[in-house]
């Protein structure tokens, strides 16, 4: 054996023990890593490809059981300079010879912590990615309510959700689309962490950031920006809560905006009116069509008219509270009033007819474009 195998060898064995006693990565993950320089020392010739293929392997093996690269590196530079303390040409008083080993024995280990990196880095991205598609398959499954409740359930730990205790979402449809390397996500969890918030879960779908939250009340703790608004659904317990909560954000965000309202937070139990309105359709159609699509034959549509109903009803049937907010007179809105009863068969002065234009009002808006 030559005697710089020999060095290696005993290097080997310093290396391990120094790696057994600092606790670090273990001495293992080196493989072939001092015969290799051994060997390039004594050919003066650069690692093969087999070489670099197994340290790129043994990256890959580090980076699987989670020992950090910088202490993988580490770990290959201090055994290489044990080794290179035992290096015959060291103790010559040729320093042509010495220049010369060094010279191999760095490029070796250039070559072979270049490797190591590369099989580490690219293990990574490869754990990453598949952790990224198992959280998106996750996300998806848990929002459309698919898959098995048990799977779902220990699936939902390793996110840190507790999906046996109750859960509302908040959907955040913004002026910009969000992906998954947005800055708002990072931002949004700090601003729950720091309100000591826990169980919770900020992913994003169909390019809107989603929410899901132990409690709505933490909705104050979601940033937004100028032009976002907020759906969010009410609370439910179980499994099946994230998504019946995620569909409630929808609809609430689908609602405001048929309606217009112009708040950013609009939470969906304070629409379930409009849900009740709309859940029969048909019947709702009917009661606009014989309500409202008479005063489609007024000078000018039933945009005005419909402008007056609603700023009356929203001023409690204040003839005069509403014609400030219209900017008319008194007398103009009177003879609108009028008109509407002409029109319709129902007076909005009286509670019975006026709760039948309200409904029928109210309804139009939750099912979308109406007379005009």
């Amino acid at each position: 054996m030559p005697d710089w195998e020999e060095a290696a060898a005993a290097a080997a064995d310093d290396a391990r023990r120094a790696a057994a006693t600092a606790g670090g990565p273990s001495a293992e993950l080196l493989g072939a890593f001092l015969p290799e320089l051994a060997r390039a020392c004594d050919t003066g010739r650069r690692l093969d490809a087999a070489a670099l293929a197994g340290f790129r392997a043994l990256g890959a093996r580090a980076a699987d059981e989670a020992v950090p690269l910088r202490a993988l590196i580490d770990l290959y530079l201090s055994a290489a300079w044990r080794a290179w303390r035992q290096l015959p040409a060291v103790g010559q008083d040729d320093p042509e010879a010495i220049r010369a080993a060094g010279e191999v024995v760095l490029h070796a280990i250039d070559d072979a912590v270049a490797a190591i990196a590369d099989g580490h880095e690219t293990a990574r991205r490869t754990a990453l990615l598949l952790e990224e598609s198992n959280r998106r398959e996750f996300v998806d499954d848990l929002l459309e309510g698919t898959g098995d409740p048990a799977a779902l359930l220990s699936r939902a730990e390793r996110y840190g959700l507790d999906l046996t205790g109750t859960h509302a979402v908040a959907v955040i449809r913004g002026a910009a689309p969000v992906s998954d390397t947005s800055p708002l996500l990072s931002q949004t969890a700090s601003a729950l962490t720091a309100m000591a918030a826990t169980d919770f879960l900020i992913t994003t779908r169909h390019r809107r950031m989603i929410a899901i939250l132990p409690t709505p009340g933490l909705v104050t703790a979601l940033p937004r920006g100028a032009g976002d608004r907020v759906g969010v659904g009410r609370s439910h317990r179980g499994v099946a809560s994230v998504a019946l909560s995620y569909r409630d954000a929808l609809d609430a965000l689908d609602l405001a905006e048929r309606l217009g309202l112009t708040d950013p937070v609009v939470h969906a139990e304070h629409l379930l009116v409009y849900r009740v309105l709309t859940r029969d359709r048909e019947a709702m159609r009917d009661l606009i069509d014989a309500v409202l699509t008479p005063l489609e034959t007024a000078r000018g549509g039933a945009g005005p008219l419909l402008d007056t109903l609603d700023a009356y009803f929203a001023t409690g049937g204040n003839t005069t509270a509403t014609a400030a907010r219209l900017h008319l007179s008194v007398r103009a809105i009177t003879y609108r009033l009028h008109r509407i009863r002409d029109l319709t068969g129902h007076d909005p002065a009286a509670p019975a007819d006026r709760f039948v234009l309200q409904t029928a009002l109210l309804g139009a808006r939750a099912l979308g474009p109406g007379p005009s």
